[in-house]
């Protein structure tokens, strides 16, 4: 009896593996795809907008992007993190009702503010004389905004792990950008703003799709769960403020380090600069952090799940281990793309952009390398957040936020387009090792918390 009890159970571990294995797989398999489209959607968009734009119009569409990810990392930041992170806390709670209205309150207060910087932005540039940026700042906030509500949407999705959702929107909005760009540059004409739109119209059809199926699924779920109260929601509303104001702080300084070498450029060198290192960033910061981006939408909703509400020192643990394998994960990807971009950047730039693009190609590796290290050191600050207290992240962000301001521009004045990848690089490493440095930190206070733990429970 007792040697079928132990092989019944050995049957029963056993096959709740293979059923683990056999999720695992297919969640891999979704999130692979995903990645993979929208990094290929990416390198395509580069060698169709790079054939439809001169560099000039190109570097403007480049600074375009850079307003818009001001809003998007500043403004519409707190419903972005806090979906994704409470999420699965709100469902094992049974107060999905509740976190879904906090975060509905959260996107409506930041919504006000965004439509508030449209208008003042609107008369700002009228009353000054630069109305020709107008339209391109006008489209640019538009698409910023829209962007803003599918990341919320995603971070709904992803932290369900519903993957087939994401993996979809993940490539058809990139995609979509592009081949919108290039149709409506077609109709209306090579500039930048005309661009602008047709990321913004993407943007929106993107949206409806997600929408369609967070109603379907999400919101169908939600329905079934008790009524909230208003005091449930508020309690929600303040749990998720707590946790994302401060990236709003920080998000203000990294937003202008993320832009400052796209404007050093513009203001010692030229337009043309700008687009040439936008290219560069494209091909080589970008798809480093596509590639990182893979592993973490497939690890994080894991991550966050075994971590819960960030009080169970033991959950924390658990959580913290599989970051760290994660990390070392992602240097050694890092590494060998670096490797792979100094072999074939030539082949790379002949393959990928327009002639008048490659005579920077020898700069690629050093980008890879920036991506690389900053992706690195971004799925390390996991780890700070999986215990809910992201006030830890303020001081390594602005810091190393306000020295790659400085390094961009000494670079661009110095050096031009090359000392503005070099600033990149340096950047990058500082802020990868710190956060790498708060990680091994935190590691050991928990050590000690949950041995003082274990010796008063004795």
């Amino acid at each position: 009896m007792i040697t079928k009890a132990v092989g019944s159970k050995t049957l029963e571990v056993r096959s709740s593996v293979l059923l683990r294995l056999r999720r695992l797989g297919h969640e891999v398999f979704w999130v692979g795809l995903g990645q993979a489209a929208g990094a290929l959607g990416g390198i395509v968009g580069v060698k169709m907008l790079t054939h439809a734009l001169p560099p000039a119009a190109y570097g403007e569409l480049a600074l375009g992007m850079a307003v818009a990810m001001l809003v998007q990392h500043t403004v519409l930041v707190p419903p972005i993190v806090a979906s994704f992170r409470f999420f699965t806390s709100s469902q094992a709670s049974n107060e999905l009702r509740a976190y879904l209205h906090g975060i509905r309150q959260l996107l409506t207060q930041s919504t006000v503010i965004v439509l508030a910087v449209v208008c003042a932005l609107s008369i700002g540039l009228w009353i000054s004389g630069h109305v020709e940026w107008l339209e391109l700042a006008v489209a640019a906030l538009l698409f910023a905004l829209f962007s803003g509500y599918s990341a919320v949407l995603d971070g709904m999705q992803n932290a369900a792990r519903q993957r087939v959702v994401v993996a979809w929107h993940d490539g058809l909005a990139t995609w979509l950008r592009f081949t919108t760009a290039v149709a409506l540059i077609g109709v209306l004409g090579t500039y930048s703003r005309v661009a602008m739109l047709g990321y913004a119209l993407a943007a929106v059809a993107v949206l409806l799709s997600q929408f369609w199926f967070f109603r379907r699924r999400i919101f169908t779920l939600s329905m079934v769960q008790p009524r909230s109260m208003p005091g449930d929601i508020q309690k929600w509303t303040r749990q998720m403020y707590a946790y994302a104001w401060p990236f709003t702080t920080w998000c203000v300084f990294t937003w202008a380090q993320m832009a400052s070498d796209r404007w050093a450029l513009q203001t010692f060198s030229n337009t043309s600069a700008v687009g040439l290192y936008a290219v560069l960033y494209q091909l080589g910061y970008y798809p480093i952090t596509i590639l990182s981006g893979f592993l973490t939408q497939l690890v994080a909703p894991v991550l966050f799940s075994r971590a819960g509400d960030g009080s169970d020192p033991t959950r924390l643990q658990h959580s913290r281990r599989l970051n760290n394998r994660l990390v070392l994960a992602e240097v050694l990807l890092s590494g060998l793309a670096t490797f792979l971009a100094f072999l074939l950047h030539t082949q790379i730039f002949s393959l990928l952009v327009a002639p008048e693009y490659r005579e920077v190609s020898a700069l690629l590796p050093w980008m890879v390398l920036s991506g690389g290290l900053f992706a690195s050191g971004q799925t390390a600050s996991l780890l700070l957040m999986t215990n809910v207290n992201t006030q830890n992240l303020i001081a390594p962000k602005i810091t190393t936020a306000l020295l790659g301001i400085a390094l961009n521009l000494v670079g661009a004045y110095a050096l031009g387009l090359v000392g503005v990848v070099f600033a990149s690089v340096l950047f990058s490493f500082v802020y990868c090792a710190w956060i790498l440095y708060l990680a091994y930190r935190l590691s050991g206070e928990a050590h000690l918390l949950r041995g003082a733990l274990a010796r008063n429970s004795l």
